[in-house]
């Protein structure tokens, strides 16, 4: 364990021994129910940053890097990466991080990790803020996803990958040179050979290719019936279709649902709506 500015940088073993990394924020003995963000497919902790910083005065936040991402252990076995080895070790952290009843937060991958735990461990849910993720996922949407993140992509340096970052993803709703640098930063790290290099271990991806399982995520969905859920989408996203969104608010017809206008996938969370909703859900959450 180590202290950095802001929040702790914690490690556990997964059951089969890999290695791996959470920031862990705010005060562990806070009253209201924690925190637990779980990002998109390759992305890590980082991208919870303003997030977790702007919630820690009141409640724990706790933000893990999957096997493969950030700092945590890369496996050997591209088969570990598969969805419900991802969904065992966020098991694994919640037990070994104390963390028994809390409000899950989830970004793509991670709202599919969030309904998986409504059925595997209802019990330790006290809500759900499901970020631009639906049962029913776009192919187009998920294919251009999954040909992206299957690939590295190396920059010479900071201003580069910035720049390309913005260029790539003209939809994300970040503002200021800032947000665009905070957002690179949290995508590549600095390789041995002087360049930058995506963040993660681009054999995740091949568990999606590769396998042929099928879960069927309106029963996962379901499962959240009794549980207090929000749903945030980029009203120009290729990932969740309003068509779906109706569907959701069918099967749960007491879902809280905010959309952002002009915002692709994923929105950040950070925008003022966004910020809105989400404490005015965990106000509700707490009352």
């Amino acid at each position: 364990m180590t202290q950095a500015v802001g929040f702790q940088e914690r490690h556990y073993h997964a059951q089969d021994g890999c290695r791996l990394y959470y920031r862990d924020y705010g005060d562990p003995l806070s009253a209201p129910a924690p925190l637990l963000c779980l990002s998109g497919l390759t992305r890590n902790a980082k991208d919870f940053d303003v997030l977790a910083r702007r919630l820690a005065g009141r409640r724990r936040v706790v933000c893990p890097d999957y096997r493969g991402r950030g700092q945590s252990d890369t496996d050997p076995d591209w088969r570990k990466y598969a969805p419900k080895e991802t969904l065992g070790d966020v098991r694994h952290l919640m037990i070994a991080a104390g963390l028994h009843r809390a409000v899950i937060c989830g970004v793509s991958f991670g709202g599919l990790l969030a309904m998986a735990l409504s059925v595997v461990a209802p019990t330790a849910l006290a809500g759900v803020i499901l970020n631009d993720v639906g049962p029913d996922l776009n192919p187009s949407g998920t294919e251009r996803i999954l040909d992206y993140l299957s690939r590295d992509h190396p920059q010479a340096d900071w201003e580069t990958a910035t720049a390309t970052m913005r260029q790539t993803f003209p939809y994300l709703s970040y503002k200021t040179d800032e947000d665009w640098r905070r957002f690179t930063e949290a995508s590549f790290r600095e390789g041995a050979d002087g360049q930058l290099h995506v963040d993660y271990d681009v054999n995740l991806v091949r568990p999606l290719r590769e396998t042929h399982e099928q879960e069927d995520i309106w029963r996962l969905f379901a499962a959240l019936r009794r549980i207090p859920v929000l749903l945030i989408r980029g009203g120009k996203s290729d990932v969740l279709s309003e068509e779906t969104v109706e569907k959701m608010v069918r099967v749960k017809p007491d879902l809280a649902y905010l959309s952002l206008a002009g915002v692709g996938h994923a929105p950040s969370m950070n925008e003022p709506e966004s910020e809105r909703a989400i404490d005015e859900f965990l106000r509700r959450i707490d009352d």
